[in-house]
């Protein structure tokens, strides 16, 4: 047998790939569902073709863990994130090795616990504000308000800059940097066309835009020579080892943190409001848990340890509708795992989407069920079969304030306004960089009894 033929039975099966384009235009024109066939047809393991290039997808939670805390080190992120790199610069999601350590460990201190919590005030007043403008029966883009909601709440914590008349501009950009991947052509024979009529040159534009921003501000800040407790004054005067951060890294950290920070919680609160406009009995129960807890007084750091319902209704949200839905790794040196063994260089993706949801690992897997989530419930859920914000050495730096951000929102939104998706509106998934709903989500906002009597009072003083 030839090297090349054992080098072939030593990668694991998958479907048939076309000259050229292999698989791609298959996987393309359906991700979510042909991951999901491939692990359905296939079981632990295959493997299909970008192109040329083989990605081996893997499926298990132990495959999961292998990479993300057993072998981190062999295993590199930035090759994967192509097109996220030339977006977002070298921010903590698109660099490895020596340089992610390093960079991660000057920039932790802004995500400590109690720098964190003192958000908690923003997150809630910037809501509040924004429900003074709903009005019972009124219809809303709810995955675009949450988009605005949230990059207000991220720009006011991490540069105290208060997006009040820029959210929606800046969203936008924001939403053109992501909702416009790379075409066949871009990637294939590497056409850049910098024009508004080409993918690219709207991504471009996007980019352009939200980087303008976000060095005006850091021009500013280092003008004014004033720390202002939040987390960009924390990297303008950071050093490790006797060196600061450039303005350049700064930008590729602030970049990161606001796309990552505001649009994945944006999407998970979206989610979750569809989930329970779907399943009434399940937001009744929640609605219950926060008036019973809350009352009218606005939730706090301590207030929501006392809502586990409203943590089970999260946590069940994403993993049903995971906003970050796929990740992938390139191996540094050759490997054994699962039976087969794979040279250095070799591509490997797992999908949260799929892991999800898998009958074999989840109870009735694709049903939302909150309770599955009470430790008296008994389902035990295998370590890594569940990892909205990835593992190890790369969990998502941001995931307590995100965690807390989400919860913060949730209640307060509960507290006043029940959202119902519009009359036979059913969403379609959209996944890009993120898990999106494609032509948004139309909603219409009910006031609960006591946010509906608030309104009366006020209009009645009018």
């Amino acid at each position: 047998m030839s090297t090349v033929q054992q080098a072939a039975t030593q990668l694991p099966p998958g479907p048939k790939p076309l000259p050229i384009f292999g698989n791609l235009l298959s996987f393309r024109n359906d991700q979510l569902g042909y991951l999901q066939q491939m692990q359905q047809q296939y079981g632990n393991m295959a493997m299909f073709y970008a192109g040329r290039t083989p990605v081996v997808v893997c499926f298990r939670p132990e495959h999961v863990r292998y990479m993300f805390t057993e072998n981190p080190r062999n295993f590199t992120n930035r090759e994967m994130a192509g097109n996220l790199q030339e977006l977002i610069g070298d921010g903590l999601l698109t660099i490895d090795g020596e340089t992610h350590r390093q960079q991660r460990r000057m920039v932790q201190p802004a995500f400590h616990k109690r720098r964190v919590e003192s958000y908690a005030d923003v997150m809630v007043k910037h809501t509040l504000e924004m429900l003074e403008s709903w009005h019972e029966g009124e219809r809303l883009d709810i995955a675009r308000t949450m988009q605005e909601l949230t990059l207000r709440v991220v720009a006011k914590c991490l540069l105290n800059v208060d997006l009040r008349e820029e959210a929606s501009n800046l969203g936008t950009s924001f939403t053109g940097m992501i909702a416009n991947p790379v075409s066949l052509a871009e990637g294939f024979l590497r056409l850049r066309i910098d024009m508004p009529f080409t993918s690219y040159g709207r991504r471009m534009a996007a980019k352009r835009n939200v980087d303008s921003f976000i060095y005006k501000v850091i021009e500013q800040r280092r003008t004014e020579k004033q720390d202002v407790g939040d987390v960009l004054s924390m990297l303008l005067t950071t050093q490790d080892e006797e060196q600061s951060l450039t303005d350049t890294q700064i930008h590729d950290h602030i970049i990161t943190f606001v796309a990552a920070g505001h649009e994945t919680t944006a999407l998970a609160l979206t989610w979750t409001f569809y989930l329970l406009s779907e399943h009434p009995a399940i937001y009744k129960k929640l609605l219950n848990e926060v008036q019973t807890v809350l009352g009218n007084d606005a939730p706090t750091v301590d207030t929501i340890g006392n809502l586990p319902y409203l943590e089970w209704v999260l946590n069940e949200s994403m993993r049903l509708y995971p906003p970050a839905w796929s990740q992938g790794r390139r191996a540094i040196e050759a490997f054994d795992l699962d039976g087969y063994h794979f040279p250095a260089g070799t591509l490997l993706m797992f999908s949260q989407w799929v892991m999800h949801r898998q009958p074999d690992i989840w109870e009735a897997p694709t049903e939302f069920r909150p309770e599955r989530w009470d430790p008296a419930s008994g389902q035990k859920v295998p370590q890594w079969a569940y990892f909205p914000f990835g593992g190890g050495p790369r969990m998502c730096i941001g995931m307590p304030f995100a965690q807390m951000e989400a919860k913060l929102l949730l209640a307060t939104i509960v507290q006043h306004y029940r959202l119902q998706l519009t009359s036979g509106y059913h969403p379609e998934l959209l996944p890009l960089i993120t898990l999106r709903p494609k032509h948004g989500m139309p909603m219409t906002v009910h006031a609960t009894s006591s946010a509906a009597e608030r309104e009366q009072s006020v209009e009645a003083n009018a």
